[in-house]
């Protein structure tokens, strides 16, 4: 057996490197950055002398490919399971509600669980067709409710999406809520990680990585791959390498790099911004999750003292082009009515904060975008691609990239 490059260490590149070292193959491990994870990890900020995540993820309980990665490399103890109960409030009407998922695969459809104001009625012709939408239908062309677009899908869209509806593909918002919300509460309970997303999905895994004797080589972004009928020569800013007639390659880096080091495959081009700002607010009473309608905010997270927001498609919002003090202070006052509405305390101006722009945080996620994803197979033998972009049938998320990366690895696994 020969060497596997794995080119790239997300996820999805880690998923694969420790699946195959598993089965005792010889992996190296390349990163183009400092330091692996990708859009998942974690890093102590000093502004806020806090601990925070790269990105806010939602993870739940139907994400087994996740939990069962948590499990296999011992993070699971840092992930906490909640109840699928999920809070939300709409600042221009003053009011907050709950959805509350019953079991049962028709618990979305329930009562406790339809925003207010929204007819059973409605809902169900909605999600009919939603059900039956084809590739090229987007989630606005699927509700007839102002209400109902409001309060469901555009907050729904957005966190899975990273698009409005008038863009968000029908196809791929239905694959996430078949798997979680129409199956009831049991696939749809919300997995949080009170320490970071880094102690309970990246930092085990490097040190199980390490003990097997795979360290990535950092700051080493891959430049080229070049071949004829397979892949025959990986060059990075540091080195090239010959690739040996046993050996193969996984490639997992973003999909922009893919494409530019792919120039003859289709790729779905780079998605929307996602904003995260991160705000220093003890004794801020908030849940641990909140859906926010009526402001700029899309999404509140409650880590401790720290409440972080998300703003999905950016493009697509109030925030647009905002330099970042002005973008916080309109996010301030989001959270500042927020925790007022809760009973928390208001510190009387705006706390420590951290504000971040995600660039081409997903790619793009239209019907047109989702349409040119690529197999995790390619022309070349011996290489494989891995990561949120692989023709998964999932979203760009947490789920999709250990998917693709487990199902890269068993390519390798399967190639002689």
């Amino acid at each position: 057996m020969g060497r596997v490059f794995v080119l790239g260490a997300g996820l999805a590149g880690l998923v694969a490197a420790e699946r195959l070292s598993a089965e005792g193959r010889e992996v190296v491990l390349i990163e183009a950055t400092p330091k692996a994870g990708g859009r998942c990890r974690s890093y102590r900020d000093e502004r806020l002398g806090r601990t925070i995540d790269n990105g806010n993820h939602l993870v739940l309980s139907c994400n087994t490919a996740v939990l069962d990665w948590a499990r296999r490399i011992g993070g699971d103890w840092a992930l906490t399971m909640g109840q699928a109960d999920f809070p939300f409030i709409d600042l221009a009407a003053d009011r907050r509600w709950r959805v509350e998922l019953p079991p049962g695969p028709f618990g979305a459809l329930s009562a406790r669980a339809r925003p207010p104001g929204v007819a059973l009625g409605a809902l169900a012709a909605d999600m009919a067709r939603l059900i039956t939408s084809g590739p090229r239908r987007t989630v606005a062309e699927v509700s007839r409710s102002d209400t109902l677009r409001d309060l469901f899908w555009d907050p729904m869209c957005r966190a899975i999406l990273n698009e409005p509806p008038e863009t968000g593909s029908a196809a791929l918002l239905r694959a996430a809520i078949m798997r979680s919300f129409a199956r009831g509460s049991r696939s749809a309970q919300p997995v949080f990680a009170p320490d970071g997303l880094g102690p309970a999905l990246i930092d085990p895994a490097l040190r199980l990585l390490g003990r097997r004797g795979i360290v990535p080589r950092y700051r080493e972004p891959v430049s080229t791959l070049s071949g004829r009928s397979r892949l025959e020569v990986i060059k990075t800013t540091q080195d090239r390498i010959d690739i040996g007639e046993g050996d193969v390659a996984i490639l997992a880096v973003p999909v922009r790099q893919a494409a530019s080091l792919l120039p003859h495959l289709q790729f779905p081009p780079p998605g929307r911004t996602i904003l995260n700002a991160h705000f220093l607010c003890p004794d801020n009473g908030l849940p641990p999750l909140l859906g926010v309608v009526g402001g700029a905010t899309h999404w509140l997270f409650r880590r401790g003292d720290v409440v972080s927001v998300t703003v999905s498609a950016e493009e697509a919002s109030s925030l647009s082009s905002l330099p970042r003090y002005e973008a916080l202070s309109l996010l301030w006052a989001d959270v500042a009515r927020a925790i007022a509405s809760y009973g928390g305390t208001v510190p009387p101006a705006m706390p420590a904060s951290r504000l971040l722009r995600e660039k081409a945080a997903t790619f793009d996620q239209s019907p047109a975008g989702a349409a040119l994803r690529p197999p995790s197979r390619t022309a070349w033998p011996n290489l494989f691609l891995a990561g949120d972009f692989v023709r998964t049938g999932l979203p760009a998320t947490l789920e999709g990239a250990v998917q693709s990366g487990l199902r890269a690895a068993g390519h390798v696994l399967r190639t002689p």
